[in-house]
This record gives C-alpha cells, structure tokens and sequence, in this order.
C-alpha cells in the first residue's frame, strides 16, 4: 500500500514490543546502528591509543609528633597529650587543606598550568588572573583526595595525559601543601613580633631598674617599708613608754600630795625629855627675906603699936613674901629636852625626793612625747615612701614578668621556626609522587569498554530513529492504529519505503 503519514503520535497507538520486534527494528535501521557502532567504537579507541590516561599518587601520613605553643600573653604550660589519635575532623580539615585556591593557584603557576587552550584565550581573554583562577578551578576538579578508612594516611592522586606532567603537579602540591600547613598552624612573623616585643619589655624593665634606684637615691631609703615598720615598732614603743611615764606620774603626784599633807601635820620638833624641880637659892633668899621681915617687925612692934605705918608696911612686905614663896613652891622649875621630828624630817625629804622625782617624770613625759611626735611623723612620711616604693616594686616585677615571657615566647617561636626549617611539621609525605609507567586503564579495556558503549549507542540511535519515523510499516500498526482490518498490501518498491 502507499505511504500514509500519521497525525497521532506513536506514542498512543503504539503496541508493546516483543523480541521479533526489536530484531526487526534493528535489521530496518541496519545502516544506522551499523554507523553508530563504527564511529562509538573507534572513538574510543582513538582516545585509548592516542590520549592514555596516567595517574600519578602519593600519600599524606597525619601524625601528633610535634605541639605548637599557643599565641597568647600568657605563659605556656608544658603540653600535655591528652589524646595521641588523629582525629577524623583532623584528617578532614587536612585533606579540605589540598583543595585551598591559594595551594591550588600556587601548583597551577608552578606546574605551568596557566596557559590553557587558545580557545580558552579567545573566549575569555588573556587576564593573567582569569587565567589563574581558571587553571586552580580545572586542577581541583582533577585533583583526587580521600581520606583512606582506618587509616591516618590522605591518598592523592592526578589524572594527566603526561605521565611527568602526572608527577610534578603532585610534587608542586606537596610542595604548596606543606608550606601552606606550616602558615596555617603556625603564624608568619611571631619570632620578630615577639623580638619587638621582648625589646619594648627590656626598655620598659630598665626603665623600672631605673626609677627605683633614683626614688633609694633621692628618698634616701633602701626599703621604705622595712624602715616604716621599724619606725612603727618604735612608735608603739614610745607609746607604751609614755602611758607607763603617765602612770608613774599619777603615782608620784599623788605621793607628793600625801608627803604633803604629812609634811604639814607633822611638827619640826618634838619633846624628848621634861624635868621638874624647886629653886632652892630662891627659896633661901625669901625665906631670909622673910625672917629679915618677922625680925624687923618684932622690933617695930617693941617700939610702935601694930597700927602704925611703918609696922603695917612691914606687915605687907611679909604677906607678899610669904606669898611669893608659896607661889614659887606651886611652880617649880621644869626643865624640858627637844630634839627635831624624824617623820617630819621624814616627809620633808621623801617630800624633797618625790618632787625631784615628779620633776624628772615630767621631763620624761616631754621628752617622750617629743620622741612619739618624731616617730609619728617618720612613720606617716614612710608610709606615703613606702606606697610609692612598693608601686615601683610592682611595675618593676611586672615589667620583669612581662621581659621574661616575651623571652620565653621568643625562644618558643625561635625553636618553632628551626623545626619547620628542619621539616618537622605534623604531617609528613608518607609516599612520594612518581611519573607512572603504566596508564589508569589498559588498551584491551577500553577496547572491550568500546565494544560496549557502541553496542549501546547503536541500538539506542537505531530505535531513536525508528521511534521517530511516522511511516506504517507492519500490517499490525495499521490495525492498532484504525481499528480494521488489512486486506491486502503491497511489498516495498526498490527506492520506496512501505
């Protein structure tokens, strides 16, 4: 029958294929799968003869053999491991450390990867740092790291049509790789800041030096506080000194005031001795007297009556004699003996002796409280000494501290900087890139990949085209299409497709 073009899809009235069919399909588009297969089959074979595949690789060993000193002001401690495994993260962050765009630009400059196709330089231009980035981007992308399970060892590895070519771009990245771990763990420049630092310190140090040895010089004090507590000590003395001075006053004075009041009631002298006795020359002398009278009387009275004058005056003379004598023998003479008081001279020397001694308190007291003034002012003028000295004393022992760290850090960074000079670094290649001799995949394979991957594309490309031709060919997709049955048909024409 004629060619008939169909206006619904295949896809709706198509029905489901058996083995025949497809047997079929592949013998109808015989030209196409057997051109397909051709050309699949020998491009694979062109890149496995013409373009081999070498893989160079080598082996990053992750090791605890060495601690950096933290960075910090203060002094560090003696490390201690607490864990001598690598951890996962470790191995981690080392193996993302390969995949770093400055390591990779490093290795894509050493390995003279820059210059790309000249249809790379047509399209993006001839920017150096385009270049740059797009040789980093192209070398990551080739670049294969992984982390071997179990193990603290990084396999790396780089695929390359060269094999040297292979072997130097992983010996360029070792290369950047440990230097950018030493710049990672260890930051660049701390020997020479620390050796800034170390000799701002050691000015500052003698700075301090300095200041103290002129405040001894001017203050002329060696140790301010040594001399303020002595001069305390000898204030508290003093005062213990001057209570017991008062004390011993009171008691004086009032010793005095007693001596005093004894001095005053005591008399100077004292009766020793009192005797008593008649005289007896005047006893005789009026007694003569006496008879002289009575004689001179009787004469009188011979001569005179008794009322005559010169009897009564003689008469008298005998009563007052007489009298006289009676009174002297109711009188008699005493004789008294005196001699001075001792407790009045008793209490006019202890008198004499506690006013001296009163006296002498007194001036001690002075002199005491002359001394206590001293030592208060000395004691008052060593403290502000000493609180200045002992503020000096603290920036000197800070600065000393501060020196002797810088010191210490400096040595730190010293040691530090010789190991990374000796290659002493936590990581280590544990196996070294070589050019391989022998490419990834052997010729055979690919030639067997070859067969394969022709026998899929031409048995895809012969069912794409026949899926694609809207053409009637079977009786059978007539009668799926509409549904009646074929009557007849005509063969295919020489040049004509039924």
């Amino acid at each position: 029958m004629a060619e008939e073009f169909s206006l619904v899809p295949k896809s709706s009235w198509a029905p489901s294929l058996s083995l025949r069919d497809i047997a079929a399909i592949l013998f109808r588009e015989g030209r196409v799968a057997l051109a397909t297969f051709t050309l699949v089959l020998l491009s694979v074979l062109l890149y496995a003869f013409v373009t081999p595949t070498y893989q160079a690789r080598m082996k990053i060993l992750v090791r605890r053999g060495r601690v950096d000193p933290v960075v910090t002001p203060a002094p560090t401690s003696s490390p201690q491991f607490e864990r001598q495994e690598v951890s996962e993260e470790e191995l981690n962050s080392e193996a993302e450390l390969l995949h770093d765009g400055e390591i990779l630009r490093t290795v894509a400059a050493q390995a003279a990867l820059v210059e790309g196709p000249s249809w790379w330089r047509f399209w993006e231009g001839t920017d150096p740092a385009l270049q740059s980035e797009r040789a980093a981007r192209q070398l990551g992308k080739r670049i294969s790291v992984e982390p071997l399970r179990k193990t603290t060892l990084i396999a790396v590895s780089y695929d390359s049509s060269d094999p040297a070519k292979a072997a130097q771009v992983l010996q360029a990245l070792a290369n950047a790789y440990l230097e950018r771990h030493q710049q990672v763990h260890r930051p660049s420049g701390e020997f020479n800041f620390f050796e800034q630092q170390m000799e701002q310190a050691q000015r500052g140090l003698e700075q301090a030096e300095l200041q103290m040895m002129e405040f001894a010089h001017h203050q002329g004090v060696v140790s301010a506080e040594l001399e303020r507590d002595l001069a305390l000590q000898k204030l508290n003395e003093a005062d213990s000194s001057e209570h017991q001075t008062r004390v011993q006053m009171e008691e004086a004075g009032q010793r005095v005031r007693r001596l005093q009041e004894t001095f005053d009631a005591t008399p100077e002298r004292m009766t020793t001795q009192v005797r008593t006795a008649d005289n007896p020359e005047l006893q005789e002398k009026m007694k003569s007297r006496l008879l002289e009278l009575l004689l001179k009387r009787t004469e009188l009275t011979t001569k005179f009556q008794p009322s005559y004058q010169l009897v009564q005056e003689v008469d008298k003379q005998i009563a007052e004699t007489r009298a006289a004598i009676a009174a002297e023998a109711l009188s008699p003479v005493k004789d008294e003996t005196t001699d001075q008081d001792a407790t009045h001279e008793w209490a006019r020397a202890e008198l004499a002796k506690g006013q001296v001694e009163l006296g002498g308190l007194e001036a001690k007291a002075q002199g005491i409280a002359a001394v206590r003034s001293n030592y208060e002012k000395a004691a008052q003028r060593l403290g502000d000494r000493a609180i200045l000295q002992e503020q000096l004393r603290r920036n000197l022992k800070a600065a000393e501290e501060k020196y002797l760290l810088y010191a210490n850090k400096r040595e730190e960074a010293r040691i530090g900087d010789a190991l990374d000079q000796g290659g002493i670094l936590n990581v280590a290649i544990a196996e070294q890139p070589v050019a391989p001799a022998l490419p990834t995949r052997s010729r055979a394979g690919l030639a067997c990949l070859g067969l394969l991957l022709a026998g899929f594309a031409s048995a895809g490309m012969a069912f794409t085209v026949d899926y694609l031709d809207p053409a009637f060919r079977t009786p059978d997709e007539v009668v799926a299409y509409l549904g009646a049955p074929v009557l007849a048909s005509l063969p295919r024409q020489t040049g004509e497709k039924s």
